[in-house]
């Protein structure tokens, strides 16, 4: 397999490399990647493990700019996972949108030019809108939809958008075309102080507690170890069926108080976990996915239990953060 990883450099990134690694150094990987990069050299600056890789190479690109995209490359699978999901709270919708649907576009086009015949994008569980509260949950065959009319749908809006060009330019330009919609995610190289709920959480019990919630506890998610994702997107580019979305993410549901208390119980035993605010009558606000398509047509599993991943989250931030506990 010959693969362009357009987001090799993020969450997503990361993980497929780490695997990809993993499997070169037990000799059963067969294949050759190439990630397009904005920076290359300051990612290899940060992740120096990743230079000098056979198997590896990187390409100075950016999606949103089609001339800067490897030219006369013979690639056999492309994988999309680019977007700033860790700054994307610092785009405004518009800007949001246009890296997420322009970017995807102009992927599809290099991959007619190219004739790629293979096509992995990363969506999310964002495309569906508001899980219905009664819905335990989310399968891909519901059909719910962020509000267009709400700027700050933008995100889950733009997913939808980019997963119907996948559809478009599969019936017009014949590449099989799969659809990941991933949901939420733990493991070594999640950031720590972003606005991810479980990264504050781990860093919160490392640095001594105390964990502090910010909102009232109740929204409902779900979490999947790095290792799982990575595996499971190879799963989806190599076999998904054309045309088809698959959900990726972890099917067990913790709120959000009780996935503080379980950080806490296992990272910083006997330290408090403050709730900023008090729970509220309304409706729970949910967001974990079905997975029973990925078990039944790839055979796909969780091997790793969150318990498993907060571990491996808080011992490579205590080994490469030097994070010290408060005395």
């Amino acid at each position: 397999m010959e693969l362009l990883l357009a987001g090799g450099t993020g969450f997503f990134g990361k993980a497929l490399l780490r695997h990809w690694q993993a499997a070169h150094s037990r000799g059963d990987a067969a294949l050759a990647v190439t990630v397009l990069s904005r920076d290359p050299g300051a990612f290899l600056r940060q992740h120096p493990e990743f230079a000098e890789l056979s198997w590896l190479r990187f390409h100075a690109g950016d999606i949103l700019v089609p001339a800067s995209l490897p030219a006369g490359a013979r690639f056999t699978h492309l994988l999309h996972a680019a977007a700033d999901s860790t700054l994307g709270p610092q785009l405004t919708p518009l800007q949001r949108t246009t890296q997420i649907v322009d970017g995807t576009r102009h992927l599809l086009d290099y991959a007619v030019a190219q004739r790629i015949p293979r096509f992995l994008l990363v969506s999310s569980g964002g495309a569906y809108g508001p899980q219905p509260h009664d819905m335990a949950r989310i399968p891909e065959d519901y059909l719910g939809i962020p509000d267009p009319l709400d700027a700050q749908s933008a995100y889950g809006v733009a997913k939808r958008c980019a997963e119907h060009l996948c559809a478009l330019y599969a019936q017009q330009h014949d590449i099989e075309i799969v659809i990941a919609r991933c949901f939420a995610f733990v493991g070594r190289d999640l950031p720590l102080g972003a606005h991810f709920a479980i990264g504050n959480f781990i860093r919160d019990a490392l640095a001594g507690g105390p964990i502090t919630v910010q909102g009232d506890g109740t929204p409902v998610r779900s979490y999947m170890d790095q290792r799982d994702l990575a595996c499971w997107l190879e799963a989806l580019l190599q076999h998904g069926r054309a045309g088809q979305a698959y959900n990726v993410g972890s099917d067990e549901a913790i709120d959000i108080a009780a996935l503080a208390h379980r950080v806490r119980d296992l990272l910083a035993p006997g330290q408090p976990v403050r709730i900023a605010a008090a729970a509220t009558q309304g409706l729970r606000q949910r967001y974990v996915p079905t997975i029973a398509k990925a078990r039944a047509e790839l055979g796909l599993e969780l091997r790793y239990t969150l318990d498993d991943a907060v571990r491996e989250t808080a011992r490579y931030a205590v080994r490469t953060l030097k994070i010290h506990k408060k005395s």
